[in-house]
């Protein structure tokens, strides 16, 4: 009876190990939480719609992280937790919160399209106990003839409290909200030099 009870223990301890550190904690499904206020209170960008574009595998439900202390090419997923949706639905339903712009499929009434090519989203370790979320893409402005009004490149990085699913998440959504930001400024300095001349109504307020 002491060996068995020995051996089961032993055998929880293996299983411990094989799940991984990251995979232990926080198990639960995710989303980006209460809707976001509107940041542009004295604008309305209402001609204007949006569309992210992101990487296949990013239509998975899985919260994803990288080991650059162990390998960096490795991109790996929580075993128990998980995303209530698709990464890149739930960024653009929290960016058209924010911005109070259109969905990307209906463009037959706006004047432009904000293009975000998502190219990651994860949690990223630089040591077992310190990681931070990490939002990297390029943002574009269209217009009615798919030229590109303007375009810049975004890296919004911002730390995670502790080494689990639960704050990589929250170190994602707060990356996302100051994506918001980062956009809703852009936004406002090109109405102010006039590059949105050609889309119709995009700032009427």
């Amino acid at each position: 009876m002491k060996k068995l009870s020995i051996c089961l223990a032993a055998c929880a301890l293996l299983a411990a190990c094989a799940g991984g550190a990251h995979n232990t904690r926080s198990a639960g499904t995710y989303d980006f939480g209460l809707p976001a206020a509107r940041l542009a209170t004295g604008a309305s960008w209402s001609k204007l719609a949006l569309e992210i574009r992101a990487p296949f595998w990013f239509d998975s439900l899985s919260i994803e992280y990288r080991l650059l202390y162990d390998d960096p090419l490795q991109l790996r997923s929580y075993a128990a937790s998980r995303w209530a949706g698709a990464p890149g639905l739930l960024l653009a339903q929290r960016l058209r919160q924010q911005l109070g712009v259109l969905s990307g499929g209906g463009r037959t009434a706006v004047g432009c399209l904000l293009r975000l090519e998502l190219q990651e989203f994860s949690q990223v370790f630089d040591t077992p106990l310190l990681s931070r979320g990490v939002l990297q893409g390029t943002a574009s402005v269209l217009d009615a003839r798919q030229q590109i009004v303007a375009e810049r490149w975004l890296s919004i990085e911002q730390p995670a409290a502790s080494a689990d699913a639960s704050s990589g998440v929250r170190a994602l959504v707060s990356a996302s909200d100051e994506l918001g930001r980062q956009l809703a400024g852009w936004l406002q300095e090109l109405e102010e030099l006039g590059r949105l001349k050609h889309c119709p109504a995009a700032m009427a307020g």
